[in-house]
């Protein structure tokens, strides 16, 4: 009888097979071929080991000369024979990291390079299975000359819409977590696989797109894990972030001439989820409690303080805190001036260190503590708790600012400047906020005297 051979993706230790010590069977992909002899004798096998490998090398020619981009390939390993596959990516060779491209500081493609890497890795892994799945010879040349296609696909004069934003990414000038949420829309964009070219962009395709990311699984968070909670589904911030960022993406490309009209353009107010009326900011008094906590010098309660206590004296948003040099400021007359731009927007903004913030600095070495956004909302949560503050968070510290500033006489287009803000539009809910309090004071002096004419 004939025997079939069944290929299977594992671990070898789950065979009771002995590993070289210096290969991991965790980590690396193996492949195994189980040949059982017959029906008569199903306990017997005979067990043909393939061992592959999966990798990514620096020029394995050693032709690049110092200092300069060279090469990065996919190396196969077949039982200990090497084999290896262009990706077309070329970088210094300090950057590869691994299996990795490590992003510098005069660099901003490392999330791009590092999705486009695992693409083809992936691929490569997918035509192996294949390859043992079908009992065919590994025809790496095959392989090779597909990987190519695939490269001149992304690479050519009229890219698809996906290669291209993964071009623009690099040249936004934007902060690194925004960056990554452009490589994830790409991501979630090359899955959904109805926009993928510029042809596909209409306002059915978006309707479609929508209700695919309602039904898409989210990645956990941390306190999600803890609880046991084993899925989740994208929510409606989500949603809205990735229509945000494809919509500012398709607005770009209407600038430069790519396409005559952006389909979001026709669906003003969709997808778009409502905004709050209410703006959280702290009263005086309440800023009066942040000023005299006493945390333990040095902790993270005491770094978060300090950090809300900054941005509440200079309506910083929390990435432009964590950028802060004081050495861009010019001190006139004892006082810290600067003119910058935001980090998220690249709006201009003006700032002035006051008192508070000046103290803050000297706390801490004349710099910002940094702390990543999470814990820092983790800990401004703990504050709030003990100084009877509900839901304070990164982003009041800002509110804050400009509440106070246009309550103490600032002109609402000067407290924009301060800001930052694209439109005065955005500074004046900060002033219908005052006005509000102002006529729910009239409303309640308005039932006192209705109260002492019922009694008299």
């Amino acid at each position: 009888m004939n025997a079939k051979g069944i290929a299977k993706r594992c671990n070898l230790a789950q065979f009771g097979v002995n590993v070289s010590p210096n290969v991991s069977p965790d980590v690396s992909p193996f492949y195994i071929k189980i040949y059982p002899f017959g029906e008569l004798f199903p306990q017997i096998f005979q067990i043909r080991i393939i061992m592959i490998r999966i990798s990514l090398v620096y020029d394995h020619h050693h032709r690049t000369p110092s200092g300069e981009e060279g090469p990065v390939e996919v190396r196969v390993m077949v039982n200990r024979k090497p084999y290896y596959i262009n990706t077309g990516v070329r970088v210094r060779e300090k950057r590869l990291v691994g299996n990795r491209i490590k992003g510098l500081k005069d660099t901003y493609d490392a999330d791009v390079l590092n999705e486009r890497l695992s693409t083809i890795v992936d691929f490569v892994e997918r035509e192996v299975n294949r390859c043992l799945d079908e009992r065919k010879p590994l025809d790496v040349a095959e392989i090779r000359r597909k990987v190519y296609d695939l490269n001149v696909a992304g690479n050519d004069d009229e890219p698809t819409l996906i290669a291209w934003i993964k071009e623009q990414v690099p040249m936004l000038d934007v902060v690194k977590n925004t960056r990554q949420k452009y490589v994830t829309l790409c991501r979630r964009l090359t899955e959904f696989g109805q926009i993928t070219r510029w042809e596909h962009l209409s306002v059915e395709a978006i309707y479609k797109w929508d209700a695919w990311l309602r039904v898409q699984d989210n990645e956990l968070t941390t306190n999600q894990k803890a609880a046991g909670v084993e899925q989740a589904k994208l929510g409606d911030k989500a949603v809205e972030s990735y229509h945000k960022g494809l919509r500012a993406m398709l607005n770009r490309a209407l600038k430069m001439g790519k396409i005559t009209a952006n389909p979001y353009d026709r669906l003003r107010g969709e997808f778009v989820s409502k905004k709050r009326d209410v703006v959280d900011y702290l009263t005086e008094d309440q800023m009066q409690k942040i000023l005299e906590l006493t945390p333990v010098p040095g902790s993270q309660v005491a770094m978060a303080r300090d950090l809300f206590i900054f941005q509440m004296y200079t309506g910083l948003g929390y990435a432009d805190t964590q950028i802060f040099d004081l050495s861009q400021y010019v001190e006139v007359d004892g006082k810290w001036r600067f003119i910058g731009k935001r980090v998220k927007t690249g709006v201009p903004y003006v700032s002035m260190l006051l008192p508070p913030v000046v103290e803050v600095l000297e706390r801490n070495g004349w710099r910002v503590p940094k702390m990543n956004n999470q814990r820092y909302n983790q800990m401004l949560k703990a504050i709030g708790m003990v100084i009877g503050i509900e839901r304070l968070h990164s982003h009041m510290g800002r509110h804050t600012f400009a509440t106070w500033m246009l309550s103490n006489g600032s002109k609402i287009e000067n407290v924009s400047k301060m800001l930052g803000h694209t439109d005065i539009k955005m500074t004046q809910r900060y002033a219908e906020v005052l006005a509000k309090d102002v006529y729910d004071d009239f409303e309640k002096a308005e039932k006192k005297l209705k109260k002492k004419k019922g009694d008299g």
